[in-house]
């Protein structure tokens, strides 16, 4: 992704994480796993980074009725989908910010505010945010239970090294993925459920780790 995209505005937030609101006429870009960039304001470049781990659609009284209808036109159902407001919400949880141009895999000292835009990651910043530190970041996700934490990284990791492989990026790193589950291995020497459910999601992803094999000794 060459060109950063605003996904929707910030409905409530925490130092933890944020759930962002969009129209369904918005949506066909950022995906589960994907990060995303929250930009404030002030004279100090500060962003907020995030991972999508949860994509909500609401539903109201008109949805239920067309849900339970036969034979509802392709307009019908068309119309209710773009030109309604009908929400979408996507969870994110903070994995890290940027002040002053240096990226920290910690978490961010002040929350967003409501309303604050938010957007997709371009390959650039995704290289560059992943690149940064030594995957620290890696236990914003782990620590937290309530993730979907297998499919969680697995999706993150397909989508970075896409992004590490694409040619002529100054961040860019093709063994990415390779270090960053080798990491994965050793964060989670000593939690075997949780690793063989991580390794379990990148191995359907297609994200190779055979050669890594001996880590889990």
């Amino acid at each position: 992704m060459n060109q950063a995209i605003e996904v929707g505005r910030l409905l409530r937030a925490s130092t933890t994480g944020c759930v962002v609101g969009c129209r369904l006429s918005q949506w066909g870009v950022p995906s589960f796993g994907a990060l995303l960039r929250i930009p404030l304001g002030g004279g100090n470049d500060y962003h907020i980074f995030g991972l999508i781990y949860d994509i909500h659609v609401d539903d109201d009284g008109l949805v239920r009725q067309l849900a339970t209808t036969e034979n509802v036109s392709p307009d019908v159902m068309l119309d209710n989908r773009i030109n309604r407001n009908v929400p979408l919400e996507i969870s994110v949880v903070f994995v890290g910010f940027q002040e002053n141009g240096n990226t920290l895999h910690l978490l961010p000292p002040r929350p967003p505010l409501s309303l604050d835009a938010i957007y997709t990651c371009t390959n650039d910043e995704l290289c560059q945010f992943t690149t940064s530190g030594s995957f620290g970041y890696f236990r914003h996700v782990l620590r937290n239970t309530d993730l979907p934490v297998g499919e969680l990284l697995a999706a993150h990791l397909r989508q970075t090294a896409a992004a590490h492989a694409v040619p002529g990026l100054a961040c860019s790193d093709p063994a990415w993925a390779e270090r960053a589950t080798q990491e994965l291995i050793t964060l989670l020497r000593d939690d075997y459920p949780t690793l063989m459910s991580v390794l379990g999601a990148l191995g359907d992803a297609g994200i190779s780790f055979g050669q890594l094999q001996g880590g889990l000794s």
